[in-house]
């Protein structure tokens, strides 16, 4: 990956080009304001708290369900900062919580899927430019392709070439929404993956592939399902940038989802970020990790906390003080009782929508399906 190509034969006067993961590591990287850094570390602290009482809540019968992300705070807040909501859409799997809680999604409304309430979540994915919650492994890449070439198509259409600044035109750095879509080391093996990524390069779509390497493919390790050493190394054969990067580190995160999405924007194709972390929790509440890695290997593998490493640095910068770190705690716990009594409040959802959002317009077979429901459900 590090190794420029050689010209093809034939095409000798054709310069080499320039090494993939130049193309993104060489793109200035803007310093974050003191401001800016609280911010990221209260959005951690927030995201900490409530990744370990929805555990809890599942564990006391409140949600039927959940995918915890322990240790995966700074590569999902980092991420999701540096989203543009005003004109990026972010396409998530069933672990993004961090992500959508850096986006300023309503977390009553995006936790409903958690407790089974509606499937996707009940937050409005126009409004809060967060697509619906997608359980199928890497089903989601696809998707955020097809948006991301819209926005090529949309564009281009009838204005000249994204990224030019020709009058008339729309430029790519005002106009150009990008897709960010999220995947771990798992899904990178799924072959809609790479039917993505081959179709976001040649169609060159403003598309980041941001993949979570957090060691495990539910039981598995990376290493034992990923070829090629890593997930960013697959990049090169599609021709699209790459950056691996310290997941852990929040700073790393936000500047490097930055480049990758300013690449996009301007017209360059897609990009890829591999966040190298590690799910600290099991996979999911009905994953009982000790089956597959011992608690020794487990804090071996897990490095340094992410949150208490963020800390410490704001300490040592003079950014945050120890009364500022209590503030953030007490808001993170406000934070989540008020979402867990929304959780409660939440109601059921009336049992005709499993047919009525099925077509745009119905069968005769969903009728009969329906019909039936009716008469042997007339209590709900």
């Amino acid at each position: 990956m590090d190794t420029p190509l050689s010209p093809a034969a034939g095409n000798d006067a054709a310069p080499p080009p320039e090494p993939l993961h130049e193309q993104l590591s060489g793109l200035p990287a803007e310093p974050l304001t003191a401001g800016q850094l609280r911010e990221l570390y209260s959005l951690m602290v927030a995201v900490r708290h409530l990744d370990t009482s929805a555990i809890a809540w599942q564990r006391q019968g409140l949600i039927p369900g959940y995918a915890p992300e322990l240790g995966q705070e700074a590569a999902q807040v980092g991420s999701g900062y540096a989203v543009d909501t005003a004109r990026d859409f972010v396409f998530p799997t069933y672990r993004e919580m961090g992500v959508a809680r850096a986006m300023g999604v309503d977390m009553v409304a995006y936790m409903s899927t958690h407790k089974a309430t509606w499937h996707g979540g009940l937050y409005d994915p126009r409004e809060s430019r967060l697509a619906p919650i997608q359980a199928v492994v890497g089903g989601s890449v696809l998707h955020a392709v097809g948006w991301a070439h819209g926005q090529t198509l949309a564009g281009t259409a009838g204005t000249g070439a994204v990224g030019t600044n020709t009058p008339g035109t729309n430029t790519a750095d005002h106009t150009l929404g990008v897709a960010m879509t999220y995947f771990g080391d798992g899904a990178s093996s799924q072959g809609d993956v790479h039917e993505a990524m081959n179709f976001a390069a040649v169609l060159k779509a403003p598309v980041v592939f941001f993949v979570q390497n957090n060691g495990w493919a539910i039981s598995v390790p990376t290493e034992r399902q990923v070829a090629g050493g890593s997930v960013a190394s697959r990049a090169a054969g599609y021709g699209i940038p790459a950056l691996r990067i310290d997941g852990n580190d929040v700073v790393s995160v936000v500047q490097a989802t930055r480049k990758a999405l300013a690449h996009c924007r301007a017209g360059n194709g897609p990009a890829l970020i591999e966040a190298m972390t590690y799910r600290r929790g099991p996979h999911s509440t009905s994953d009982d990790p000790g089956r597959y890695r011992s608690l020794n290997e487990e804090r071996d593998g897990a490095g340094e906390d992410p949150l208490e490493r963020f800390r410490q640095r704001l300490l040592a910068d003079g950014v945050a003080d120890d009364a500022f770190f209590a503030e953030a705690l007490a808001a993170a716990k406000a934070e989540e009782e008020e979402i867990r009594a929304g959780i409660q409040a939440l109601g059921s959802r009336p049992g005709s929508e499993m047919f009525d959002l099925v077509f745009q317009e119905t069968t005769p077979a969903l009728q009969a399906q329906a019909a039936n429901w009716r008469k042997e459900s007339e209590h709900v």
